[in-house]
């Protein structure tokens, strides 16, 4: 387990097989403070979630921050950067994606080829036979994460151009699992357990919203995106919250065209030219 305490300087050095990899050059002193603000408010928030309890059909709870820490905070420290605007939200890890690699939408080859995520990947306690993690190494695609990063991989060529302007995270951190090894959203657990649980999450996302200063949160799925406006609004936080279509395969409308109708919408918020243009022009996000 991770000691909660963000004192330890080893928690903020992004590691690979190569050893530690320090911020880059061409990074500035704020985008390190940015980082290093996003990276406390997360482990603060993994000591909340340690202290809750869960009941069936909850058999098998995955912490992806805790076992693949390694690789999140290479994740972080490399792409969460002083002056992005907007937070993509998506509401709790994938057994394929995140689970795995410790990326949200974490994609193998997305987080590996693109993201170019290094790192070491651990293994959850209490993990079930059929959903063993296996880190950078897994061979099953998660087509989530396959369409969400390939989207912008298209839009922007290089992950640089997406983080300009641009940051990804999960409302929360814990992935749940029935006896079966079936995937639990965090709206089919038990009320109570639900209630407490999403309230520890709302509270972080307001104080990485708060503190990071994003002026616009868009929810990936129509869960992500009410769940940020309550929790934003309850907090007084002046915030534009928008959605996008979840891009799983489970919705039949995402099978029909996903990536289209993520460009469409984009669009129309004022993000598509962020991204795909050379204008460095914020336009109505700031």
């Amino acid at each position: 387990m991770l000691n909660s305490s963000f004192n330890d300087q080893s928690q903020l050095e992004c590691g690979g097989a190569g050893g530690s990899l320090l911020l880059h050059d061409s990074r500035s002193s704020a985008d390190g403070i940015s980082s290093s603000k996003f990276l406390k408010a997360e482990l603060e928030l993994n000591a909340h979630l340690r202290g809750l309890t869960f009941s069936e059909p909850v058999r098998h709870i995955y912490k992806p921050l805790e076992y693949a820490w390694d690789t999140h905070r290479c994740y972080v420290q490399r792409y969460c950067r002083a002056g992005q605007s907007v937070l993509f939200l998506g509401m709790n890890p994938g057994p394929f994606g995140m689970a795995q690699t410790g990326v949200p939408f974490g994609e193998v080859r997305s987080v590996v080829d693109w993201l170019k995520i290094t790192g070491e990947v651990g293994r959850p306690d209490n993990e079930h036979p059929r959903r063993p993690i296996v880190g950078l190494r897994c061979t099953q695609r998660e087509v989530s994460g396959a369409r969400f990063w390939g989207l912008f991989k298209k839009l922007c060529v290089e992950p640089d151009r997406f983080f300009k302007h641009c940051f990804v995270h999960n409302l929360c951190p814990l992935i749940f699992m029935n006896h079966s090894g079936k995937n639990l959203t965090p709206p089919e657990l038990p009320a109570a357990e639900r209630d407490a649980l999403l309230a520890r999450c709302d509270s972080a996302l307001c104080e990485v919203v708060k503190e990071l200063r994003f002026s616009m949160v868009i929810g990936v799925g129509r869960v992500a995106e009410q769940r940020a406006r309550k929790a934003l609004s309850a907090a007084g936080l002046s915030v534009r919250v928008e959605g996008i279509m979840h891009p799983s395969p489970r919705n039949p409308q995402a099978n029909k065209g996903w990536e289209e109708a993520a460009k469409t919408k984009l669009e129309e918020l004022g993000v598509l030219s962020l991204l795909c243009n050379t204008s460095e022009e914020h336009g109505l996000l700031h």
